[in-house]
């Protein structure tokens, strides 16, 4: 190997490994350019494997299952299941501090109970999607909340009040359930709910027929 592309290969790795620093001369180029690397963010890093090592902890000894159950079980209607979901993910969110786990562990939970109620996985999917991911990014503890705010330098309850489409994905998701829109039936399944039907006109008897 050439000695020249020894050096570049060494370059590119330093970059990536402790960052890059410009000297353009161009203050605004130099401080978009210039950042840290992978040694920057190993703090975040330390959150996210934290925070993944928490939730697993927490989900063994059944922690969440006991306190989302009684919920599960007052929820009759399906706005009020999808704001059960919604403010299980929440909290789940606010405990764990991690959205992998937000996603996973509240959609694993409510699955029997949507599909008791005999309702498409999809609007489960659907649900925690619309809750989990938007939710984590406003939580300053959150391994979502930290990256943003050590990525852009700002701090998380800085741009909470910017964020509009982080706070009204939840609401929305629980709106369209209350209001019934999309709510799509899956399978039946024992004890699951009757699937809306349309009225039938009645028919009109012919006198020529009887």
């Amino acid at each position: 190997m050439p000695l020249q592309l020894k050096f570049q290969i060494k370059g590119v790795w330093l970059a990536l490994a402790s960052g890059y620093v410009s000297t353009t001369g161009h203050p605004a180029i130099d401080q978009l350019i210039t950042r840290g690397g992978m040694a920057s963010m190993l703090n975040t890093i330390c959150l996210i494997i934290t925070a993944l090592a928490f939730g697993g902890v927490v989900e063994k000894a059944g922690v969440l299952d006991r306190l989302i159950t009684p919920v599960i079980d007052a929820a009759k209607s399906a706005g009020a299941l999808v704001a059960s979901l919604v403010a299980a993910v929440l909290g789940t969110n606010i405990v764990t501090a991690d959205q992998y786990i937000a996603i996973v562990l509240p959609g694993r939970m409510f699955k029997n109970a949507f599909v008791r109620r005999g309702y498409a996985p999809v609007v489960l999917s659907r649900s925690v999607g619309a809750s989990a991911t938007p939710t984590s990014a406003l939580i300053p503890w959150n391994s979502c909340g930290a990256y943003m705010a050590a990525t852009l330098g700002v701090a998380t309850f800085s741009y909470l009040p910017y964020a509009v489409f982080n706070f009204a994905s939840p609401l929305l998701a629980i709106g369209i359930a209350y209001l019934g829109v999309r709510m799509l039936r899956g399978p039946a399944a024992p004890g699951a709910e009757p699937a809306p039907t349309a009225p039938v006109a009645p028919q009109q008897r012919n006198p020529d027929n009887p």
